[in-house]
């Protein structure tokens, strides 16, 4: 059965209106983004085949166009959709960020990370600078590297610190295979930023280690 041909008031965008989106279930939000079903299958149906394909939302998020595309009925224009989607929340994170939010914990890093790494296809080591109250001066991407890894230099990060005048920082990097394990090279560049930022006065929080639906915090592990 389509959607348009559900009772009066619940198929997703009627419910959304008349109950407000936190009554929709994540299939019937998805549902709405992608705007039509295909293939025999109603939007929701297909949002549901989605989320189990992917695991959860946030294996959604972490998932190319062509891997959305390979789900059938999901032509361009609805993995358009749903990247767009993406994408404006993760500027929405950041914008709220860098209005002066303060980071608190690192499940708070995590979730704003996860949506600003988890779905590039190549390694990127970024770095939130912060101020002595932890409020955010800036999130820059500093290295980029290929699908394998990204070359890390301690002296241009301790340089753009200086320039910034910050007190505290919280490194980044994703994995694209999707495992957010540390290997023995993240381990070592962890502990050169960090003896090297300690030279100035410059705490370094937390690394985070963004992989598919998971993530990896060494201040959480002991680490740091």
């Amino acid at each position: 059965m389509s959607v348009s041909q559900w009772p009066a008031g619940e198929g997703p965008r009627e419910k959304l209106i008349l109950r407000g989106p936190q009554a929709l279930s994540d299939a019937e939000l998805l549902a709405i983004l992608l705007g039509t079903g295909s293939g025999g299958c109603n939007a929701v149906v297909l949002a549901g085949k989605l989320l189990q394909r992917f695991g959860s939302l946030h294996g959604i998020i972490a998932a190319s166009s062509d891997e959305l595309g390979r789900e059938v009925g999901m032509g361009p224009a609805k993995c358009a959709r749903l990247q767009a989607s993406i994408e404006l929340a993760r500027r929405l994170a950041l914008e709220a960020l860098q209005r002066g939010a303060v980071i608190t914990s690192p499940e708070h890093t995590r979730q704003f990370l996860s949506c600003h790494l988890a779905t590039v296809g190549r390694e990127i080591f970024c770095c939130l600078f912060l101020d002595s109250q932890h409020a955010l001066i800036r999130c820059e991407d500093l290295f980029l590297g290929t699908l394998d890894g990204a070359a890390v230099y301690p002296r241009e990060v301790v340089r753009r610190a200086l320039e910034l005048g910050c007190a505290a920082v919280i490194f980044a990097h994703n994995h694209p295979s999707g495992v957010a394990e540390p290997s023995q090279a993240d381990r070592r560049i962890t502990d050169r930023l960090q003896a090297a930022l300690n030279l100035v006065d410059i705490r370094v929080l937390d690394h985070v280690i963004i992989g598919r639906g998971q993530q990896y915090s060494f201040a959480e592990a002991g680490l740091l």
